[in-house]
């Protein structure tokens, strides 16, 4: 009876992903690995031979890496600030940290631009110091695109951390310093690896995000730079080539599984040696 009702409880959502993710997901990724009724994969295959696609490919990985590295890099201690303030506190600072998440990509994007432009906010106070001749091409460009994606991201990487973090018990920090070690080694001996799940959980949601982001890359990186998500926009909507933007799609998919894969390995065996 038990049985019979969980069934019962997940039968509707089960029915809704399959009807609106798993089938027009088939729909759209069958034909690239089929052709003229037989399977193929030199759809893939050409994909892999291409130097152009190849950088892109290259370029988006390398820039998801990034960005998850830096997130990671600046939300741990800032999370860690966050979790050890009094409540009253760390609901303004949450809300600090989740206020870039309130408005629109788009928006953020724009104010990238008059931030980075030849004629942005940086730019303007590089000359007013005297610093440059003349202004620094930073839009337009990787360094554009890293910038604006870290800002959209790192919020993610703040607030699952901080769930993590304030569970984490006053008492082990004191305990490790009475044995003599200094805070930061407290920190990294005690704090650290008791966030793992939380860090690998934000780089999980860091990096799949990145990997897939469209509209900074669209906006702040321009045709120059493009990336996974925005090739496949210009295959199925400017060159009508659905086929091919399906063999793109599922590259960045797989990819981003085993990417996946990969940090799910590193924090069980991160959790094996704790334990030992």
């Amino acid at each position: 009876m038990k049985k019979q009702s969980t069934i019962l409880l997940i039968a509707p959502i089960t029915i809704l992903l399959v009807v609106v993710l798993i089938l027009p997901l088939l729909a759209v990724l069958l034909p690239t690995v089929f052709e003229g009724g037989a399977v193929t994969l030199s759809r893939y295959i050409a994909f892999f031979q291409d130097p152009y696609y190849i950088k892109i490919f290259v370029r988006t990985l390398r820039i998801a890496l990034v960005c998850t590295l830096v997130c990671m890099i600046l939300g741990i201690p800032t999370a860690y600030f966050i979790s050890r303030v009094s409540k009253k506190w760390r609901g303004i600072l949450m809300s600090v940290a989740l206020f870039p998440m309130l408005t629109n990509s788009v928006i953020r994007a724009f104010a990238w631009i008059n931030i980075l432009g030849k004629n942005g906010i940086v730019n303007q106070i590089l000359s007013a110091l005297h610093l440059v001749d003349q202004p620094l091409s930073m839009l337009y460009t990787e360094f554009s695109v890293l910038v604006g994606t870290i800002y959209l991201f790192l919020p993610l990487m703040i607030i699952t951390l901080v769930g993590v973090m304030e569970n984490i018990d006053n008492d082990m920090m004191e305990a490790a310093e009475s044995l003599g070690a200094s805070r930061l080694l407290s920190f990294f001996k005690v704090i650290l690896p008791m966030s793992i799940p939380g860090i690998i959980t934000g780089a999980v949601l860091v990096f799949t995000g990145a990997m897939t982001a469209y509209t900074t890359p669209q906006l702040l990186g321009g045709p120059k730079n493009m990336l996974l998500s925005t090739l496949i926009y210009q295959r199925a909507m400017t060159l009508n080539d659905w086929t091919g933007a399906s063999v793109v799609a599922l590259v960045m998919i797989v990819t981003t599984l085993i990417v996946m894969k990969g940090l799910n390995a590193i924090a069980g065996r991160l959790d094996k040696r704790g334990e030992n």
